[in-house]
């Protein structure tokens, strides 16, 4: 159905000439988070997804508190693993494991996850087309009626229209490119799938790996998920031979060489620069396809569900808008919210790795041994807090990031001022610790 404040005359013309209110471009979390929300608020969406699903993505599978909240109603996470404990390492060594009763966080197959997310935006009421590829938009020309229409050209020629258009077509974004969508920190993610023996795949249950790698930011992970082990690592692009041998060297650290695995992968993730673009006319960026994740570990499924929802939420709006002015004044709105929730998380992370990878190994000796940042750990895990929201409200936190890079810390506390969520309470004050060989 049309919005409510289209005329009869508009529906008429819109079933004439097959007007989408919403295409979202791409079927990832942010995707389907952007078809669900337009969906469910009861306009014409159309979801676009150029492979067909479900498909696999690299990516390491760890669902955290705020993913979890960004779920739609009634979303019934299909979890792998439930992470209990973290066992650090700094490049192999000084190896510790860390404990808590509550679950920490959840780990997922991509394509599972994606496939369930897609659903509940059919099921909200979105139309689903695989296959479809898109080759550009165009807001001007002769493919666009009018001022308010978007055309969305796939691959082959065929040209479909949009009040609005969402892109979430991830990180070598076409519809990104259309907005002008600018990063300043690109890094590689080599990963494997490695199925392993029940002996092997016990030993890592509930538990995952945190190694803190060689090069500067670098680190890898072992997230298990039944009888397979993804293993990656991931570093600053340009260290792609470095990468490799970091991948190679710690899967041979792992005992895990002998195996061989059922998938290898590499993805390129990109961050946002601070003044890149969110929207260009009727068209709004979310998920990668923006540059939005978290740039200290790189954890952009959060990032996705959230800009996503947001993006679809606003594509509504802005389908409704009936002239330039109005669309402008909805789409800064979208940048606003964008910004302030994970605009601020993103200034703050990129201060932790800019403190990162100048002492990766006061990062270690802290979560391992002291108290209090094994607990700030678990809560931004959880979902109890954000980093933000630590640097603002937490003076131990800022002290410790004063320690680790004095320019880093004042910056992280000035960008977290804005911030307003509000702070979770620890409960789980009995936790372990292990050693570990």
């Amino acid at each position: 159905m049309s919005g409510e404040n289209s005329s009869a005359d508009d529906v008429q013309a819109d079933d004439v000439q097959r007007v989408w209110d919403v295409v979202v471009v791409g079927a990832g979390p942010a995707g389907a988070s952007a078809a669900y929300a337009a969906a469910v608020a009861g306009r014409r969406v159309l979801l676009l997804e150029k492979a067909e699903l479900p498909r696999y993505k690299t990516c390491g599978g760890g669902i955290i508190g705020p993913s979890r909240d960004a779920l739609p109603p009634g979303f019934e996470l299909p979890l792998k693993d439930r992470v209990h404990a973290v066992t650090f390492s700094n490049n192999g060594r000084f190896t510790r494991t860390r404990r808590s009763k509550q679950m920490m966080f959840g780990l997922i197959n991509r394509p599972e996850f994606d496939q369930q997310l897609v659903e509940h935006a059919q099921k909200a009421g979105a139309e689903l087309r695989t296959g479809a590829a898109v080759q550009r938009v165009e807001q001007h020309g002769s493919a666009v009626p009018d001022r308010r229409t978007v055309a969305v050209v796939l691959q082959g020629g065929e040209t479909l229209l949009a009040r609005a258009v969402v892109g979430a077509d991830g990180s070598a974004s076409r519809i990104g490119a259309h907005v002008g969508v600018k990063v300043d920190q690109v890094d590689l993610g080599l990963e494997a799938e490695i199925p392993v023996p029940e002996t092997v795949a016990e030993d890592w249950r509930g538990r995952v790996l945190i190694d803190w790698g060689p090069m500067p930011g670098s680190y890898g992970w072992v997230f298990p998920k039944g009888d397979t082990l993804t293993v990656g690592v991931i570093s600053a692009r340009g260290e792609g031979a470095a990468t490799k041998r970091y991948l190679e060297d710690f899967v041979a650290r792992l005992g895990l060489a002998g195996f061989e695995p059922s998938i290898s992968s590499g993805h390129l993730t990109r961050c946002r620069a601070d003044d890149s673009p969110l929207s260009r006319g009727r068209v709004l960026v979310c998920g990668d396809a923006a540059g939005l994740l978290e740039p200290w570990t790189r954890e952009g499924i959060s990032f996705a569900l959230r800009s996503g929802r947001l993006a679809g939420e606003w594509a509504v709006r802005i389908a409704e808008a009936h002239d330039a002015v109005d669309t402008r004044r909805q789409a800064l709105n979208y940048a606003f919210a964008v910004k302030a929730g994970l605009g601020v998380e993103m200034s703050v992370g990129k201060s932790m790795l800019a403190a990162f990878e100048r002492r990766p190994g006061l990062f270690h000796a802290a979560l391992t041994g002291f108290r209090p940042a094994w607990r700030a750990f678990k809560e931004i895990t959880q979902g109890r807090t954000s980093l933000g929201e630590l640097i603002r409200s937490h003076p131990l936190a800022q002290r410790a990031l004063t320690a680790f890079d004095p320019g880093a810390a004042a910056k992280a506390k000035a960008t977290a001022a804005a911030e307003e969520q509000p702070a979770g309470e620890d409960t789980d004050a009995s936790d372990e610790d292990a050693a570990t060989s």
